[in-house]
């Protein structure tokens, strides 16, 4: 059977399938190409247009021997050990119907920390087809959880976590998104009754909750989620054109777990299109532009991470964005050798990166 953990032999070659070629999906078939581990074996695409084509063609490189399909039966059908699923939106069935068929999947948009009834349905899948679910990314998937439980090792005493995101949107490219999904450019009142607060709440929930957990705070029952918007006082160039005044430039997210009402884990996005012209007049402060955690306990500490996000005017694929399909793609080799059913950050070992073309040698052996 495909994706039996038998088969995971060390030094063997693993057969990746990449689903979705949006931003994410691009990244990804770039780094299972330059990954000594993984092998690009199956591509499924949304749109007609890119049926049939080589994938190599879709990424902008040579052709590389591999067919994009937009029909879910021929991945099925596929010889494969994992898929890196990465659509816009997750689709439950099609994530059931590839663990049913053998194939693990690693996923940047769910299933980061699920409930036991959200993991139920996923769970008898992977069982079935003897395969493992896990879901990884960036933010949530990483910033908002794994690395803020790495760092909070560094003390005792633990008394409040908060991991934040400070991006301009303005280096976002995926202007439907930005407008339709994620409110930018139109009336206040339909940003807040939006998608976008619910598209969040089930990765960043998740994210809080890990956390809270893993360190042992005893929380009220409800994670409180929040949300605060920003208008434009002039107009600003934007990905969707020009905003208007009035209409939405800046938006924040809160998520916080708290005890007898007092915030003990707290994860907050800034999405701001620039920091001029806004009401708010919210701003990066002095840092700009990064990912930022902070741990309350003894010590105290804050971690600043930057290079994520790119500045306003630069070329080139949003540097969150690659990190994102890197984690995804080297978790893969973790994911496959991993015990059947749903995986979490704590049940899988520590992952990394893999050196360079030309700068390998033999990973895990000292000298």
């Amino acid at each position: 059977m495909i994706g039996t953990r038998s088969s995971f032999s060390e030094g063997a070659v693993l057969k990746v399938v990449q689903w979705a070629t949006g931003g994410v999906g691009v990244a990804a078939i770039k780094g299972v190409l330059e990954h000594p581990e993984l092998e690009l074996v199956g591509c499924w695409v949304h749109s007609d247009a890119k049926n049939g084509r080589d994938v190599g063609a879709i990424i902008g490189t040579e052709p590389i021997g591999v067919t994009a399909t937009n029909s879910l039966e021929e991945i099925l059908a596929l010889d494969a050990d994992a898929v890196i699923y990465a659509p816009l939106i997750p689709n439950p069935d099609e994530v059931a119907a590839l663990l049913r068929s053998g194939k693990n999947v690693i996923t940047p948009v769910g299933w980061l920390y699920p409930s036991e009834k959200q993991a139920a349905p996923m769970r008898a899948a992977a069982v079935e087809g003897n395969a493992t679910l896990h879901g990884t990314g960036i933010a949530p998937g990483g910033i908002s959880e794994k690395f803020p439980l790495v760092f909070s090792a560094m003390a005792t005493g633990v008394k409040f976590v908060r991991a934040e995101e400070f991006s301009d949107l303005r280096t976002y490219d995926a202007p439907d998104v930005v407008r339709h999904v994620m409110g930018f450019g139109g009336a206040p009142d339909t940003a807040l009754s939006g998608p976008m607060q619910k598209m969040l709440d089930g990765g960043f929930i998740q994210a809080v909750k890990m956390v809270v957990d893993h360190i042992g705070f005893k929380i009220d029952p409800r994670i409180r989620a929040t949300q605060e918007i920003a208008v434009a006082t002039a107009p600003i160039d934007s990905p969707i054109g020009v905003i208007e005044p009035g209409q939405v430039a800046g938006r924040k997210f809160h998520w916080e777990a708290l005890v007898d009402g007092e915030p003990v884990v707290r994860v907050t996005v800034n999405w701001l299109m620039g920091e001029e012209n806004l009401d708010p007049a919210w701003t990066f402060g002095p840092a700009g532009q990064r990912y930022e955690m902070e741990v309350r306990g003894n010590p105290d500490f804050t971690v600043i991470i930057k290079g994520f996000q790119s500045e306003a005017g630069e070329d080139g694929p949003e540097s969150g964005v690659v990190a994102t399909a890197a984690h995804c793609v080297n978790s893969v080799p973790a994911v496959c050798a991993a015990e059947p059913g749903v995986v979490t950050y704590p049940d899988l070992p520590l992952i990394s990166g893999k050196a360079a073309p030309g700068l390998a040698g033999r990973a895990g052996h000292p000298a």
